[in-house]
């Protein structure tokens, strides 16, 4: 049976410290200029080959992701807007303000942004292997994850949490952990990426009650149910991600049991003796 006091601990709840406010006027400008992190479109046209089809990493929320290099020879990921995206303005801007005030080993690095006309891009470093998903689902690359990586990685991913939630500027919700949104880098380092919905969390409050959001499979019970969101409601979602990477299971598509319907209740059954 795979429940254990080691995921038990790593499922610890963690807390919060008092956060400072931040303004919702600010815009993806000001906060270029007030961090001084500016690229010029020109640049990112020059890096990324005009956004040709063959740099595109892939296709995120709310927009293109492309594969880019810099004259100095950094290598970059470029996050284009969709210009026809109104939801997807509103997570990019979100995103922007979060990112500009977090840095962490193990949160993924916000480099710049570019606002040209009606063009809006965050610019992040690049990280080669990309998201954990492509290896524990993976029936091949997933031997590239012995046991001391995987306890790596999970160690790494509840870091980067407890900094988000006690330790940043202001505590995040990312209320989006899922395998999909931990990139690797070439050491193997995890960071957690794609912030369009996390949350900026209250002061002295336990939880706040907001619109669900997140991906089904990985959201706590309470959050889904009635919207209350708190640290909690990551902290289930990381849950959610250890196990999978432990047994190599996805929990949305499970198919190891019939009785079950995906990886959490098989993980629930007890076993017989």
């Amino acid at each position: 049976m795979m429940k254990s006091k080691f995921i038990s601990n790593l499922m610890k709840p963690f807390k919060f410290h008092s956060d400072k406010d931040v303004s919702k006027e600010e815009n993806l400008e000001q906060i270029a200029a007030q961090e001084q992190k500016v690229f010029s479109f020109e640049t990112l046209v020059a890096a990324t080959r005009d956004f040709h089809p063959d740099n595109k990493l892939g296709q995120g929320g709310f927009g293109p992701v492309y594969r880019g290099k810099l004259g100095d020879g950094r290598e970059i990921a470029v996050k284009k807007l969709s210009q026809s995206s109104n939801q997807g303005k509103k997570e990019f801007m979100n995103e922007a303000k979060l990112l500009a005030r977090v840095q962490h080993r193990n949160v993924v690095n916000l480099l710049g942004y570019c606002t040209h006309g009606a063009e809006k891009i965050l610019v992040y470093e690049y990280l080669p292997r990309e998201s954990l998903d492509k290896f524990i689902f993976d029936a091949e690359r997933k031997k590239e994850l012995d046991w001391k990586r995987r306890f790596d990685i999970i160690s790494g991913v509840a870091r980067g949490l407890l900094y988000l939630h006690e330790d940043s500027p202001s505590p995040i919700i990312h209320r989006d952990i899922k395998a999909s949104n931990i990139l690797l880098d070439e050491k193997w380092v995890p960071k957690i990426a794609d912030f369009g919905m996390a949350r900026l969390f209250p002061e002295d409050q336990t939880h706040v009650n907001t619109r669900v959001a997140g991906t089904n499979g990985y959201m706590a019970p309470e959050y889904l149910m009635h919207g209350r969101l708190s640290a909690k409601a990551d902290v289930f979602s990381f849950g959610v991600v250890v196990l999978e990477l432990i047994s190599g299971q996805k929990n949305s598509t499970f198919y190891l049991d019939i009785d079950c319907q995906n990886l959490l209740d098989w993980v629930r059954i007890p076993t017989i003796t």
